[in-house]
């Protein structure tokens, strides 16, 4: 991956301070802002906690499942929120775009809890999901009926939670911003495309082989934009900088730098989805291949492989009982076809794209370097 030099940096004049390095800056700016963000959802959790123990304390595990998610993550939507708003100009100080980071952060959990229900995935970060978290809580109190639907409802109902208070946030955010109409178009867009792309994802694997090869990798791309890339990049350092007021110029190189990133910090993910450390990722090895994604390693094995390569593959996509001896031969039929390099391939397309992009965009230096710090980290990830 081409990614731009760094500055060059004068000796600072003898008798004078050296100024910190746009690095350096970013780096503990970054980390304010994280601290600032964590403090907000701590403080609305804390109402929530008022407002639901109000109705019942029966339903405070709710609220206690979706803040132990929230707790965890490396705030990504949020600080790429924040280094888009300060591209743009905005004060760095105003609590406007920490509250926007936060109704990102909750719209990310609620993505997460009902992803996880439709994947039936047992593990989030490291820790049960959601509805397996209420699974267990059925069995340990030894309640009637059926746990897993129990589970699985409650999840449902957390996640709804989370979309609603994400909401009551971001009108908070938008609320006396010179930008909240411009950035309110870019929430509503965002969340219909994630529910769309979400679709898309799940009727994939569901209509499977039977769709044209030549597509699949297009189809699949497709899931990559809409399901991911545009909400966890794209959306995120336009919203905020059209939180800041950007005019409309200003907003679309932000796109042309966030978008090909979101691309390949998707591909990513699912590169690491099978062949990823679970020690790392906190999901067992080759988890999307049990559930069946349509991933583009999957696109690409449909367009590179030979026949029995495919209906190798084919047979194996969705079966959950795979054990570790099936990934490994899968991830050897991947490589081997030339499925991973391919898309090895495109992620560093992609990535030379964003930062290319991300020179035109301009901004101070220290905003700069953190899109360029996060850029980089999101493509280079091992989890």
């Amino acid at each position: 991956m081409t990614c731009p030099p760094p500055p060059h940096h004068h000796d600072a004049p003898t008798g004078t301070a050296p100024r910190a390095r746009p690095e350096d800056a970013f780096r503990a700016e970054d980390d304010r802002f994280v601290e600032r963000l964590r403090a907000e959802l701590e403080d609305f959790f804390g109402r929530q906690r008022t407002a639901l123990g109000g109705i019942s304390a029966d339903a405070l595990p709710l609220l206690d499942a979706v803040s132990a998610l929230s707790a965890g993550g490396k705030r990504l939507r949020a600080r790429l929120c924040y280094w888009g708003w300060r591209a743009a100009g905005g004060d760095p100080d105003d609590p406007a775009v920490v509250r926007a980071g936060a109704a990102l952060e909750l719209f990310q959990s609620a993505a997460l809890i009902h992803d996880d229900v439709i994947d039936r995935s047992d593990t989030r970060r490291g820790a049960p999901s959601v509805h397996r978290r209420f699974e267990s809580v059925h069995a340990d109190r030894g309640w009637a009926l059926d746990g897993p639907a129990f589970g699985v409802a409650a999840a449902i109902l957390s996640g709804d939670l989370c979309l609603s208070w994400s909401e009551q946030l971001f009108a908070a955010a938008t609320g006396a911003a010179s930008g909240g109409h411009r950035a309110r178009a870019v929430f509503d867009l965002m969340r219909t495309e994630v529910m769309a792309g979400q679709y898309l994802d799940v009727q994939g694997e569901v209509t499977g082989g039977g769709q044209d090869r030549e597509g699949a990798v297009q189809r699949a791309l497709d899931v990559v934009r809409y399901k991911s890339a545009k909400y966890s990049v794209e959306h995120p350092v336009v919203l905020g900088a059209a939180l800041a007021g950007a005019p409309e110029p200003v907003l679309e190189r932000c796109s042309a730098f966030a978008l090909p990133l979101g691309e390949a910090f998707q591909l990513r993910d699912d590169v690491l989805g099978v062949f990823g450390d679970p020690a790392a990722t906190g999901k067992p090895a080759g988890d999307d291949l049990r559930e069946g994604k349509r991933t583009v390693l999957v696109g690409y094995v449909r367009r590179l492989g030979s026949e029995e390569q495919i209906a190798r593959l084919e047979a194996a996509l969705g079966r959950p009982d795979l054990t570790e001896a099936d990934v490994e031969g899968l991830r050897a039929l991947i490589t081997g076809c030339g499925a991973l390099g391919a898309t090895e391939e495109l992620i560093d397309g992609l990535s030379r794209e964003a930062f290319a992009a991300l020179r035109r965009l301009g901004g101070d230096a220290v905003a700069m370097a953190a899109l360029q710090g996060l850029a980089t980290a999101a493509v280079r990830r091992s989890s």
